[in-house]
């Protein structure tokens, strides 16, 4: 019974020790700088949603993958993923382009949730996505805004 709580009482000791192995990180800033329009197929849209990625901590952040989902007015409007895989140097920045999918019934999901009075402009956005980097490199976020859409270019 003794030797039981000796083993409890190690085991416990060393994962909280572990715990203190991992490294205190600021959260990433990601902000929507950019959309450009891609090629597109039958029933879809495509768009480059370019991402400006800060990394304010002392060590660097190196990524093997991005994934985001996009909803507009509290709808799923697009999604995209891409294999790009860089290093994000301690206390510097980067563009990051991921091109994302609309579909047509998104489009039409957008539109009947859309009320006669409420205009393009303006409307709620939110952008969650990841970086991916390994089992404990793995870095969520999360973007909100309002779109504007005046002019002749789209801009977040």
């Amino acid at each position: 019974m003794r030797r039981l709580f000796g083993l409890s009482l190690l085991l416990m000791l060393l994962s909280l020790s572990a715990c203190a192995l991992f490294p205190q990180r600021d959260p990433l800033t990601i902000n929507v700088v950019g959309i450009e329009p891609l090629p597109s197929q039958d029933l879809e849209m495509r768009f480059a949603v370019k991402l400006r990625v800060q990394n304010p901590n002392d060590t660097t952040l190196d990524y093997n993958g991005v994934a985001l989902d996009l909803e507009v007015n509290g709808r799923p409007l697009a999604s995209g993923v891409s294999d790009q895989t860089g290093s994000l140097p301690r206390f510097s920045e980067t563009i990051l382009s991921i091109p994302v999918s609309i579909s047509a019934f998104s489009v039409l999901r957008q539109t009947l949730g859309l009320s006669q009075t409420q205009s393009l402009d303006n409307l709620p956005y939110v952008l969650r996505g990841k970086l991916a980097g390994g089992v404990f490199g793995t870095r969520r976020f999360v973007d909100r805004g309002t779109l504007d859409l005046r002019g002749s270019t789209a801009t977040w």
